[in-house]
């Protein structure tokens, strides 16, 4: 047996996939910002035990997507406009030249797979599945971003949508899923025609009306000074309380 087939059949450490599930949990938006829970809690639905938990709670607590509340419980941090205008700002530095650098990368193969996720998107908003809505523009723009092949900045881009998927979601969930548009059409058309730039520009049009329908509905100001970025001081004292 080859190493390759070897590593291809040894299976995912149990705390990988629970810090799996509990990401998707909270990039999907099955967490609601503000909403408390208990670690004992996350045990219960994860049907995980205690170890693996508390290690994917420390872990997504320093990566900014939970927050500790004291009394074992955590909960998903609830977005003000200030953190959303430094979120938006984060996302359009990185995902077009995400986009950009997967367009040199992507074959006629690649650009119809992402194809068949859109029209499952494009489903979706049809029939107002809001949980499907997140699940397959999720994987459509991740399917999109991987293909660039980037180490440093496809982590940090996943890092940002665990911070808008849980005010995304809520926003689906209370106003449908026909008013979210995408400019998904014109970045496969850019893709086909090789022109990295337009593709990049429409990744670029497509966060910017996003964040344009979340700000409108929160009726956040258009134009927010960002405050200045906290240290990580006090995301690494909730993490020892976790402990």
């Amino acid at each position: 047996m080859t190493d390759t087939a070897q590593t291809e059949q040894r299976p995912v450490p149990v705390h990988e996939q629970v810090h799996a599930e509990l990401r998707e949990m909270i990039l999907l938006g099955h967490l609601a910002p503000g909403q408390p829970v208990t670690l004992q809690g996350l045990v219960e639905l994860l049907g995980a035990g205690m170890t693996p938990v508390r290690e994917s709670v420390r872990r997504l607590i320093a990566e900014g997507a939970l927050e500790f509340q004291g009394n074992r419980r955590v909960c998903v941090p609830v977005m003000d406009a200030a953190r959303f205008a430094e979120l938006e700002f984060a996302r359009l530095a990185l995902e077009p030249r995400l986009a950009e650098e997967a367009c040199h990368a992507m074959n006629a193969a690649d650009i119809e797979a992402l194809k068949a996720i859109d029209l499952k998107l494009d489903q979706a908003i049809e029939s107002g599945d809001a949980a499907a809505y997140m699940a397959q523009n999720y994987r459509f723009h991740f399917a999109l971003y991987g293909a660039s092949g980037a180490q440093i900045l496809l982590p940090m881009a996943e890092s940002l949508w665990l911070r808008y998927g849980p005010l995304s979601r809520v926003i689906c969930g209370k106003y449908g899923t026909l008013n979210m548009t995408d400019r998904h059409e014109e970045a496969l058309s850019a893709l086909r025609a090789g022109d990295a730039k337009a593709v990049a520009q429409a990744i670029r049009d497509d966060i910017c009306e996003g964040f344009q329908i979340v700000r409108s509905t929160m009726n956040w100001p258009a134009e927010i000074a960002a405050p200045a970025l906290a240290g990580s001081a006090g995301a690494q004292v909730a993490a020892d309380e976790v402990n």
